[in-house]
C-alpha cells in the first residue's frame, strides 16, 4: 500500500462539520469560520532526518525547509500565511546548539513572510530528528485556487525549472507566495498545485480532482541545469526530461488557465517577474490520463512522481 492508497483509506470516512469547505485532498484544508471576506487555510507537513535531510545538512537549512514546505502549499492556494505551531521530535542525545540553529533558520523564513511562531510541542524520537509544522493562513473568498477546477482546453503552466533538486534546491527553494497571489489577482486560474512530488505525479492530482486528462509537450518542459548535469554522471539512470518529470521537491507552481489567457499571461508575467521563468507545457484534454508529445509522436506518459512507501 503506497502513500496515496493509505491516505484514501484513512480519509474516506473522516468526521466533518459545517465549517469545512475543502477537507483532505487538496494542498490545504479550507475552512469557513465566518470571516466576511476570506477563508481560513490549514496545513501540516513534516520533515524527517534521512528522508528530507541528512545528518550533514546545515541545521539552519533544516528549519527553513520545514516551514518552507508548508508555505509552498499556502502559495498553491493563492493564500497568505499567518501563524505556525512547531512539533519537534528529538533523540535523547540531541545537541541544544544544533536545535537552536534549526530554529534560527525556521525563524528567519518566518520573519520574511510575516509568520508568527506561536508555540508547539517537543517530544522524544529514537535516533532521528523529526519536525512537523502546522500552519494557518487565509485566502480571499473567490481567490482560493483548488486542484479541482481544470477544464478541457486549458493551458498548463509551470514556474521555474524542474529536476535535480537534491543538488541543493530542495533546501533553499523560495515558496511562490507572491507569484501565486499575483496570478490570482490578475487572471482566472482554474486549478493549481505546488510541485513537491514531481511534475508527473502532481499533475495527476489536478487531473484526478478535475476529472480531465492532459497532453504535455516534451520540448516545453523546463529542465534545470542541475538535472542536465546529473544525467551525465555514469551512475545516472535518468534522462534530463525524466528527472524534470519525476525528481520532486521543486516547489514550483503548476496551474491551468483558459487557453485564451495563455499569451496575455505570459506577456504580463515577463513584465512582473522578469527573473523567474514561466513555461506553457501543455494542455488539458477531455477524458483521462496523461500523454506526452515528442519528436516521435504522442504516447502515454508512464512516469510517476515520488510516492512514499512505493
Amino acid at each position: 500500500m503506497n502513500e496515496f492508497e493509505l491516505i484514501g483509506r484513512l480519509t474516506c470516512s473522516l468526521p466533518t462539520n459545517k465549517s469545512v469547505v475543502v477537507g483532505a485532498g487538496d494542498d490545504c484544508a479550507v475552512l469557513d469560520l465566518g470571516l466576511p471576506d476570506r477563508f481560513l487555510l490549514f496545513k501540516t507537513d513534516a520533515v524527517v532526518e534521512g528522508t528530507h535531510f541528512t545528518a550533514a545538512t546545515p541545521p539552519e537549512q533544516i528549519g527553513r525547509k520545514a516551514l518552507a514546505r508548508c508555505l509552498s502549499d499556502i502559495g498553491a492556494m493563492a493564500g497568505t500565511p499567518n501563524s505556525a505551531l512547531i512539533t519537534l521530535a528529538l533523540p535523547r542525545n540531541f545537541e541544544p546548539a544544533l536545535v537552536e540553529k534549526i530554529y534560527a533558520g525556521l525563524g528567519a523564513l518566518a520573519r520574511k513572510y510575516d509568520v508568527a511562531i506561536v508555540g508547539g510541542e517537543t517530544t522524544f524520537n529514537p535516533e532521528k530528528i523529526l519536525i512537523s509544522v502546522a500552519l494557518l493562513g487565509t485566502a480571499l473568498r473567490g481567490k482560493c485556487i483548488l486542484r479541482s477546477g481544470a477544464l478541457a482546453g486549458d493551458a498548463v503552466f509551470v514556474t521555474g525549472e524542474l529536476g535535480g533538486s537534491l543538488e541543493g534546491k530542495h533546501l533553499d527553494f523560495e515558496p511562490r507566495l507572491t507569484e501565486a497571489r499575483w496570478l490570482a489577482d490578475h487572471f482566472s486560474l482554474h486549478a493549481m498545485i505546488d510541485v513537491s512530488d514531481g511534475l508527473a505525479g502532481d499533475l495527476r492530482h489536478i487531473l484526478k480532482a478535475s476529472k480531465v486528462g492532459a497532453e504535455l509537450l516534451a520540448t516545453a518542459i523546463p529542465i534545470s541545469r542541475s538535472a542536465r548535469l546529473a544525467s551525465k554522471e555514469e551512475s545516472s539512470a535518468k534522462t534530463p526530461l525524466l528527472a524534470a518529470l519525476t525528481d520532486g521537491e521543486d516547489f514550483e507552481l503548476l496551474f491551468t488557465v483558459a487557453g485564451r489567457d495563455a499569451v496575455p499571461l505570459l506577456d504580463a508575467w515577463k513584465q512582473q517577474f522578469p527573473k523567474l521563468k514561466l513555461s506553457c507545457i501543455g494542455k488539458i484534454t477531455a477524458g483521462e490520463g496523461v500523454t506526452i508529445r515528442d519528436k516521435e509522436g504522442v504516447r502515454p506518459l508512464t512516469a510517476l512522481g515520488y510516492v512514499h512507501f512505493a
